[in-house]
């Protein structure tokens, strides 16, 4: 392991020393930082154009002037000394000090949509590879293959044009005519009997009921005004809670599993309680005060569990986690959801933000400057999940198809286990395999930030940082971008390759 850790790190080394190189005599010269200046009418423009030059190094070769530059960068390695050096943009700013603000923004942007991705992608992929050539599998490949084939400054356009402009528009005067509610509770139950599936009489129920009742919430909703005061309300956030206790430990466990069930009906109630206990303390809350309840949730699942114990502990404190943290997230939510009305009133009936990261001058509790940020970060964060869903949907159902006709998964089926059982703990973890190498690179990817969608949505990231700098031939920040990026996507590939070790047995790391 040692042996193996050092050699990737050596070539590793090589590599972005190597890469480096390349990337810095191709912006260096690829355009000149001082044709503003020469275009300029100022009369100091002489002294300018000098300055400028004494800044930048501008006087020195090219490949000279990298070397000074990775001279900066290995300082940047030595601990606690504090002299990190990667040089200054043309406006005279530390890169340094610009970068990890641009790396917080890009991370805060993809975050979220990766983990959605991820998630959506690998449950949609398993759900099709079981109903293999049905309507939900065809209507599933059409939509992935057809989101995967818009392009980026598309998705993001439409996004800002209907979801952002026209619920905005909506909100103002909250009606549903008669038409759409038809629409969407037919569209409704359409999805639901195709991922529900079983005979025409058990789809026509499905598709009755789930339309017929998406239809009577709206109306109560709009009945409630609901759009201009949202929340869930003890009721809605009692039966979500008991829903994902229930949802959990069938994926997880089984129904039959007494001590699974037990350990995601204990931290359900604990949730519960604590929607009508902590009320006071939210209302005073802070990010730290939300991050020590975010830690005591995980702990509070992983206790549940172990203690409850049986003769797979590990499983049932998988539960118990994963029960907890939803749990948890449907309070949050309602919380968050009951700053909606002040966040309107401060952005003037228009909530839904489509440029920028925040709202200018806004400032309140973590309540409403959490929920501003996530409004701001809604439309981004739909562009790129819907960009990178299908990759997800495609490689999962791939590898679940090709698991299920392995050896194994049929001695599995002939033994009589559950065919739950055959799905999660079989199958699951060896389609993984080809994920984790997706996961690896769209990490790196999306780390460095995704430059249509930044620039559509004006968010100041990773993304934006490199197109500002690529265009006026600014160097040193398109190559703090670069080894912020490399360095991710080699770190994150090695940590693909631990991973296979842990997925699959066959592979040691040597």
């Amino acid at each position: 392991m040692v042996s193996f850790i050092v050699r990737r790190l050596l070539v590793s080394v090589l590599i972005l020393v190597a890469a480096s190189f390349l990337m810095y005599m191709m912006v260096a010269y690829s355009a000149d930082p001082l044709q503003d200046l020469r275009d300029s009418n100022s009369p100091n423009k002489v002294q300018l154009i000098n300055a400028r030059i004494q800044l930048l190094d501008l006087d020195v070769p090219p490949p000279l002037r990298w070397i000074l530059w990775l001279g900066g960068v290995a300082r940047c390695v030595i601990p606690f000394a504090n002299s990190c050096d990667l040089g200054s943009t043309i406006s005279n700013a530390l890169v340094v000090d610009i970068l990890p603000q641009a790396l917080a923004s890009t991370v805060q942007l993809v975050t979220l949509a990766l983990v959605l991705a991820i998630v959506l992608g690998v449950m949609i992929g398993i759900v099709t590879a079981l109903r293999q050539y049905s309507g939900l599998d065809n209507t599933v490949t059409f939509i992935s293959f057809f989101l995967y084939s818009l392009p980026a400054f598309l998705v993001a356009v439409l996004l800002k044009e209907f979801v952002a402009i026209g619920f905005n528009d909506f909100l103002r005067d909250p009606v549903i005519s008669g038409v759409a509610l038809a629409v969407i509770g037919i569209i409704v139950g359409v999805i639901l009997q195709s991922l529900l599936g079983g005979d025409r009489r058990r789809r026509l129920i499905v598709f009755g009921l789930s339309g017929g009742m998406t239809v009577g919430i709206l109306l109560v909703m709009l009945a409630t005004n609901w759009f201009h005061d949202p929340g869930l309300g003890p009721v809605t956030v009692t039966v979500l809670i008991a829903a994902i206790a229930l949802g959990t430990t069938s994926l997880a466990a089984g129904l039959h599993n007494r001590r699974a069930l037990l350990t995601a009906g204990i931290n359900g109630a604990l949730a519960i309680i604590a929607y009508f206990v902590l009320q006071p303390l939210f209302d005073v809350s802070s990010a730290g005060t939300l991050l020590i309840l975010a830690l005591a949730t995980i702990a509070v699942g992983l206790i549940s569990g172990f203690l409850v114990g049986g003769y797979d502990r590990g499983q049932n404190m998988r539960v118990g986690v994963i029960t907890a943290v939803l749990s948890g997230g449907v309070v949050l939510l309602d919380r968050f959801m009951q700053s909606w009305g002040a966040l309107a009133a401060a952005t003037n009936g228009r909530p839904i933000a489509t440029v920028g990261s925040s709202t200018p001058g806004l400032s309140g509790d973590v309540w409403l400057t959490g929920l501003d940020t996530y409004t701001h970060l809604a439309l981004p964060t739909i562009a790129l999940l819907l960009i990178s869903f299908a990759g997800y949907t495609r490689y999962s159902r791939a590898g679940m198809l090709e698991v299920l006709s392995l050896d194994y998964v049929r001695t599995a089926r002939a033994k009589g286990i559950p065919e739950r059982t055959v799905i999660m703990r079989h199958a699951f973890r060896n389609m993984l395999i080809p994920i984790t190498t997706l996961i690896a690179f769209d990490v790196g990817a999306l780390l460095g930030g995704a430059i249509i969608t930044e620039t559509v949505f004006a968010i100041p990231g990773m993304g934006y940082l490199f197109n500002a700098g690529l265009r006026r031939g600014d160097v040193n920040p398109v190559m703090g971008y670069f080894v912020v990026i490399a360095a991710m996507a080699i770190l994150f590939n090695f940590l693909a390759d631990l991973a296979y070790a842990g997925l699959d047995p066959r592979v040691r790391i040597r």
